[in-house]
């Protein structure tokens, strides 16, 4: 089953324990963080590690350092030594999500805002496109965002992040739920849309069609318990 978890991010952006928290990722990944020059990217970053870390062992009941990460070709994040572990990151906004499963799976989240349609018509399906051009004018960033986060969930689940062009394949919605046209790939995939709240879209993908019902809601506190810091 795909399980998703999320964590709101506090708006103020200090953190009393931000720099034991940082203690428990990898070298590597304390490394990139101190990088980032916004302070509400590198918490972005550390509590994306973080979930995913509180999913990983609280799931295969293993302990943080035996958490260890690779990369594939792409750039997409496995677990080493647990080939039947599969999970996703994303975030946008006050907000991180994961979610994990025993099938490859992919996750996205995006803050609703304001954006020109032309980028629809770059970057979406015909199919797509015209769907959206469809809706009422009141309506299509509405429909932009939940095409988007669909389509980046699916790219993601396939593991080959954005070498995959966006409008090599069409996302569709209808009365039967929603799909994936691509010529590439005949895998069947399923999604799920889920209403993390106001002002944001999210969905998620994977090879199989059974999703958890909710999101699994962490705090900061709970993970600096967990990670007894």
């Amino acid at each position: 089953m795909s399980e998703v978890f999320a964590i709101k991010i506090q708006s103020d952006p200090k953190l009393d324990n931000f720099e034991n928290l940082l203690q428990c990722v990898s070298s590597e990944k304390q490394a990139r963080i101190k990088k980032f020059r916004m302070h509400e990217d590198a918490l972005r970053a550390l509590f994306g590690d973080l979930l995913v870390r509180y999913a990983i062992c609280s799931r295969l009941k293993i302990s943080n350092v035996e958490v260890v990460f690779k990369l594939n070709e792409y750039g997409k994040p496995s677990l080493e030594g647990f080939p039947y572990f599969h999970f996703n990151i994303s975030h946008s906004g006050e907000w991180v999500v994961c979610v994990t499963d025993s099938l490859p799976v992919g996750i996205d989240v995006e803050t609703i805002r304001q954006i020109d349609m032309g980028i629809a018509k770059r970057f979406f399906s015909k199919d797509e496109f015209a769907f959206i051009n469809s809706k009422e004018i009141c309506e299509r960033v509405d429909y932009f965002f939940q095409f988007w986060t669909l389509k980046e969930s699916y790219i993601k689940a396939c593991g080959k992040g954005l070498s995959i062009p966006l409008d090599s394949f069409s996302i569709r919605m209808d009365e039967g739920g929603i799909s994936v046209l691509d010529i590439n790939d005949n895998t069947e995939w399923f999604f799920k849309q889920y209403g993390i709240g106001a002002g944001y879209k999210m969905a998620v993908c994977s090879r199989h069609d059974k999703f958890s019902n909710g999101i699994e809601t962490v705090d900061t506190l709970q993970l600096s318990k967990f990670f007894n810091v």
